[in-house]
């Protein structure tokens, strides 16, 4: 499929009913003509990934959606395809009722749905059931539908959004499709790139159905999706000392080795200097397997004070925890007014001990973490994560990453990106602690907040997706590294690069 011209731009419903309607004026066409299009555009996705199917089932509902699909079976049949065809109900909605008459009119048999019957004999199921504008469950007799379709061990393509997900938050209220692939039409929705969409889009696909560039300079998008890329190649005369000195703060008991994964990280990330400020009695271990960090044991915040005096950047959480020990250094090291980033327990005792920040912060907050600090549940986090990181962002005057599938990206103007890479073997431990010293030496070496935590973000993803080649399960935090080393430099590291 061809690149659209605006392919990592994304949108909130509102702005794409706005662009629907800016298209259909500037194309001078029909609602219908649209989706005669949206329909083309679907049956080329078909065969392209089931060149030998035969005979498809699409499921249409009663909205636009639904015609989409109603219109996609007429050019099915006329291209010799066996289609079987499942409404909700008996009627349909505006220039869906227009396709539903198109589809008739061929002589096309509509089945009705029977939440007792049995889904048709297909090779491959279509969704065209619920389009953007689904804020909720699907009901009842729709959500039986969508659950056979689930558990019917086919493929199922799904047209615009896979039905029953959220195209504006990602979230799923109730049960929805796990489509194979998802072609969706004009414009990118937000909701499709983070969340449980993850789980629910499989392949996704924009089809731009010929809308001109200009309809699109009028509507400035909701967020963007981060493009690959790396620092530019350092001058020949550099020295250590022009690339920044990164503190770790962290590694109380047992812990020692988040500590480790953070400094390292922040040396694969280009740092210059990196010294780590940790519990004495981990000295020996970490200066025996990586001599490249300066650990330096502190019992309290007279022992941290000259280490904040010479580092750039402050790394505050890896192992920290929240007793005596962690809270004297967490606040020693906030009161030193250096650019940080925090993660861990430092964000737990943000929680506890709110505050903002008028030097260069980044948080990194997991959806627990953030539902902490913003005084909500879990649940409320990831029913929007895009208003939570906004939020968080707001509230506390600093870059905020919202991690998790689709990590986001926010700063307190409202401005976010949605990283595209990462994978389900990076839930693990550890990998926070390497995003940590990974944007810790980005700020170091002179990137913007915003510019170090998006950066980070994309090659800590990308070298997970990079060392998950070998298999996603047990994929270790430590894997991460050579990739990560190879991505930084702008090279290839093997492959395995989105967008």
């Amino acid at each position: 499929m061809s690149a659209h011209p605006c392919h990592r731009d994304l949108y909130t419903v509102e702005q794409l009913r706005l662009l629907d309607r800016a298209a259909l004026a500037a194309l001078g066409i029909s609602g219908q003509e649209l989706m005669y299009r949206a329909a083309s555009a679907a049956l080329n996705s078909l065969r392209r990934h089931w060149p030998q199917a035969r005979r498809i089932c699409i499921h249409c509902g009663p909205g636009n959606n639904g015609g989409d699909g109603f219109l996609l079976g007429v050019l099915a049949h006329e291209a010799g395809l066996q289609v079987e065809l499942v409404a909700l109900g008996s009627t349909s909605h505006g220039d869906a009722a227009k396709a539903r008459e198109a589809w008739q009119a061929g002589a096309g048999r509509v089945q009705l749905w029977d939440a007792q019957a049995l889904l048709p004999e297909a090779e491959l199921h279509v969704d065209a059931l619920y389009g953007i504008g689904l804020n909720r469950a699907p009901e009842a007799g729709a959500a039986r539908l969508i659950e056979q379709i689930n558990r019917s061990g086919l493929p199922v393509l799904a047209l615009d959004v896979p039905s029953g997900l959220n195209s504006d938050t990602g979230d799923c209220p109730g049960t929805a499709i796990r489509a194979d692939v998802t072609v969706s039409f004009i414009a990118g929705k937000r909701g499709l790139h983070t969340g449980r969409a993850a789980d629910q889009v499989g392949v996704l696909e924009l089809a731009g159905l010929g809308v001109p560039d200009s309809v699109y300079e009028h509507v400035r998008p909701d967020a963007q999706l981060l493009a690959a890329a790396a620092l530019p190649a350092r001058a020949r005369y550099a020295n250590k000392g022009n690339h920044g000195h990164v503190l770790v703060i962290g590694g109380d008991y047992g812990m020692a080795g988040a500590a480790r994964l953070a400094g390292e990280s922040a040396l694969r990330a280009g740092a210059g200097l990196v010294s780590v400020a940790t519990r004495a009695e981990h000295g020996f271990a970490l200066n025996a397997t990586r001599p490249e960090l300066m650990v330096r044991g502190v019992d309290g915040p007279q022992t941290l004070a000259p280490l904040l005096e010479r580092a750039s950047v402050l790394a505050l959480g890896p192992g920290l925890g929240q007793a005596a020990w962690g809270h004297a250094l967490w606040l020693t090291a906030l009161d030193a007014n250096k650019p940080l980033v925090l993660d861990a327990d430092g964000l737990n005792l943000l929680a506890r001990e709110p505050r903002q920040f008028g030097t260069p912060t980044v948080l990194t907050p997991h959806p627990g973490e953030a539902a902490r600090l913003l005084g909500i549940s879990t649940a409320e986090i990831e029913r929007d994560r895009f208003a939570a990181v906004r939020e968080l962002s707001r509230r506390y005057a600093a870059v905020v990453v919202l991690k998790g599938a689709g990590s986001l990206i926010a700063d307190p103007d409202g401005r976010l990106d949605v990283c595209p890479w990462g994978n389900p073997g990076m839930a693990s431990a550890g990998m926070g602690d390497l995003l940590t010293g990974i944007v810790a030496a980005l700020l170091a070496q002179g990137c913007t907040p915003w510019q170090a935590a998006g950066l980070g973000v994309g090659l800590h993803a990308r070298a997970g997706d990079l060392a998950a080649q070998q298999g996603e399960r047990g994929l270790l935090a430590s894997d991460l590294l050579a990739p990560l080393r190879a991505l930084g430099n702008g090279m290839p590291g093997g492959g395995g690069e989105h967008g």
